[in-house]
């Protein structure tokens, strides 16, 4: 039988469903259930499977993405953890890199650690930097945190040791002694969620780890069992930040991994339709119910990172969130989208977001209660969207409650009709997008007017032609099957896992010795991982080195060759190092001292080809118009007829002027009266400006 594979992606608003099968692919989108998200995903499930007429025994894989880590951390919503550390350094986590991210407000608000200070326990032992023992663990001091954990209520515990990165011995002998006598607790060990270097990063990851593991590992092993009882007998893989497949087993051990996990399948996405379009450079955009989010694309690789941060308090800047230390695509991600929440602020100004009104009540349109005016109460009375066919028919809307909370929250007080108010609301969410792709350009040193925009999501499509001429960008191009985008980047994902290890290593007393066994070491785990959920596929080897000048505070990404080293290796790192730091910087230092901090090693099976790359292409049987509709023109202020397509319907060898409305299932496409479109061969709309 023909490969038949589900993915999942589970967002603030939307849950999205892929099924790829011998005849295409059917997708979905229904209502996420906050309260028990399972229900919202399996619900979807079933309903995927019976328009498809497959049952849940021939699923050959299962793929499930979700924002539950993300919004538990960002919403404050986890587990009661306790950290435990080296005596005398428990204020570490509070410290933080003891910078302002805003110099000159004296009311700064910093983000509150995850563990409140009566929380955080030291506990009597010490190492080096080398991993040597200088202090030996005080056994005694274990015994006596038991009354403490049992009096505060403890459902997770995070072990955060000075140095541990080097040495673990001491964090594994109080992880072994808290299971022997609470085996209920959730431990979460520093050196095995994040053995780098940067005791404050590391310390932040772990207790966010252990912050979410209780939630993730209920849900995950929930949605598991219902599974089965449903009939799914086929691996059941994660999405990762990093744009990587893992098992369920290391998703239950380390869920913070997760955290960014419906992103990184859009980005994933995005690179393989810029691949099969034939374009280098690209801007992805993906906006779904609750958050946008930007990521900038060249050569068909996103970018990584492995820090970044969550739940920001301050104007999203950099320093206000939570640091995160792990693999992840390198994106902006704001508090725009369809559930996005508008109101006037004290200036008489319009803003939106970052709050959302999610899943429920949602916009005032969903008729669910809801009275506070979003962005897709806006598009309704833009005409953007449909009332009557809004997510497939699957959610009716109501125009007139839509028009209500416009004028009441945003028209009165600006003295504006309910078309401009809505005209307002879309404008200002469009123009933070832009502002925020602006800025990620720019840090990255890269000029976005030269890209192409490749947008998916459900909200993305019906804001995406006005924020590329905001930009500047000349093509915008929205995938086939662009509403659950994010679900059928998962399809497109290898299943891989990194490992990383610090180990300080100067190139002037280089030891090959060293690396080799410590890259053996970290190969043996990352196969044991991948293969467990891949098979015996033939796998491939990535490996990284961290490297920076003696004496700087910052490391540059090396690519290491992937055999075993020689002591004539130095010579190969240096000239490699150098060369990555000229492309970064315009130049290297002569003279200067290369040194390595960190290593990663990462293995991924080979990627699953695709049945077939997009949804069915076009039909030539109805190349016309279906219909006309009124849409609001931002260059007119005005509204204009435009033609309404059915996207299903579009002959390849057309080109459409605008303005139009290209409708599907899962989203609607707004092509303004300046572009014209197209649909190519993969199935994906071309737009141009004409």
């Amino acid at each position: 039988m023909d490969s038949v594979r589900i993915a999942v992606d589970v967002g603030g608003t939307f849950t999205d469903i892929a099924l790829e099968h011998a005849h295409g692919m059917t997708t979905a989108k229904v209502l996420t259930t906050p309260e028990n998200p399972e229900q919202g995903v399996l619900s979807g499930i079933r309903s995927t499977l019976s328009e498809a007429n497959i049952s849940p025994g021939d699923i050959q894989i299962l793929i499930h993405g979700t924002t539950l880590a993300t919004n538990a951390l960002i919403e404050r919503k986890g587990a009661k953890v306790a950290l435990i550390t080296t005596e005398g350094l428990r204020d570490s986590v509070e410290m933080a890199q003891e910078n302002r991210f805003e110099q000159y407000d004296i009311n700064i608000d910093r983000p509150q650690p995850l563990v409140p200070r009566y929380l955080r326990w030291g506990i009597k032992e010490r190492m080096n930097v080398n991993g040597e023992v200088l202090i030996k663990l005080e056994e005694k001091s274990i015994e006596q945190l038991l009354p403490m954990i049992d009096k505060n209520e403890i459902e997770a515990i995070a072990i955060g040791l000075i140095h541990s990165y080097a040495n673990s011995k001491h964090e594994e002998k109080i992880a072994e002694r808290l299971s022997a006598n609470r085996p209920e607790l959730s431990i979460t060990l520093s050196s095995e969620v994040c053995p780098e270097i940067r005791e404050y990063e590391r310390q932040s990851t772990a207790c966010a780890n252990a912050y979410v593991q209780p939630l993730m590992s209920r849900y995950l092993r929930e949605l598991d069992i219902e599974l089965k009882k449903m009939g799914f007998k086929c691996p059941f893989l994660l999405m990762t930040s990093g744009g990587g497949l893992t098992t369920l087993d290391t998703s239950i051990k380390f869920p913070v991994r997760l955290v960014e996990s419906g992103p990184a399948g859009g980005a994933i996405l995005a690179a393989e339709i810029a691949k099969e379009c034939g374009i280098d450079n690209v801007l992805s955009f993906d906006m779904g119910g609750t958050t946008a989010k930007i990521c900038l694309i060249d050569d068909f690789t996103p970018q990584m990172t492995r820090t970044f941060e969550v739940a920001r308090v301050y104007r999203n800047l950099k320093g206000s969130g939570l640091p995160l230390r792990i693999p992840a695509i390198e994106m902006v991600e704001i508090g725009a989208g369809g559930g996005s929440i508008a109101k006037v602020d004290e200036m008489k100004r319009i803003s939106v977001g970052p709050e959302s009104s999610g899943a429920l009540p949602g916009p005032a349109c969903y008729n669910q209660g809801g009275k506070d005016p979003t962005v897709t109460d806006a598009d309704v009375i833009l005409g953007r969207i449909d009332p009557k066919d809004f997510a497939g028919g699957a959610v009716k809307l109501d125009p007139d409650k839509a028009d209500l909370a416009l004028r009441t929250a945003v028209g009165e007080q600006l003295e504006l009709n309910g078309s401009l108010s809505a005209f307002g609301v879309s404008e200002i969410v469009d123009e933070n997008m832009a502002n925020a792709a602006r800025v990620h350009a720019i840090e990255w040193g890269k000029d976005i007017s030269a890209r192409s925009m490749i947008a998916f999501g459900g909200a993305a499509p019906l804001h995406a032609l006005r924020l590329a001429e905001k930009l500047d960008i000349n093509k915008v191009i929205i995938p086939s099957g662009a509403g659950v985008g994010s679900a059928i980047g998962f399809l497109r994902a290898p299943i891989s896992y990194e490992v990383v290890r610090s180990r300080y290593i100067s190139l002037q007393n280089f030891d090959p010795d060293i690396v080799n066994r410590l890259m053996k070491e970290m190969s043996e785990e990352a196969r044991e991982i991948v293969a467990s959920g891949a098979g015996a596929s033939e796998l491939t080897e990535q490996r990284l080195a961290y490297m920076r000048y003696e004496g700087q505070g910052h490391e540059i990404v090396v690519p290491v060759p992937l055999r075993d080293l020689e002591a004539k290796d130095a010579d190969t790192l240096r000239e490699l190092f150098e060369t990555e730091y000229s492309n970064l910087y315009g130049r290297s230092v002569p003279g200067q001292k290369p040194e390595v901090l960190s290593w990663t090693l990462s293995v991924s099976a080979p990627v699953h080809s695709s049945t077939q790359s997009s949804q069915t292409a076009g039909n030539n049987s109805t190349p016309g118009a279906n219909s006309t509709r009124k849409i609001f023109d931002p260059a007119l202020s005005d509204f204009v007829n435009a033609s309404v397509y059915k996207r299903s319907q579009l002959s390849p060898e057309l080109k459409y002027p605008g303005p139009a409305a290209i409708v599907e299932s899962q989203t609607t496409t707004i092509v303004p009266s300046a572009y014209s479109f197209q649909q190519n061969e993969f199935g994906h709309l071309i737009i141009e400006k004409n």
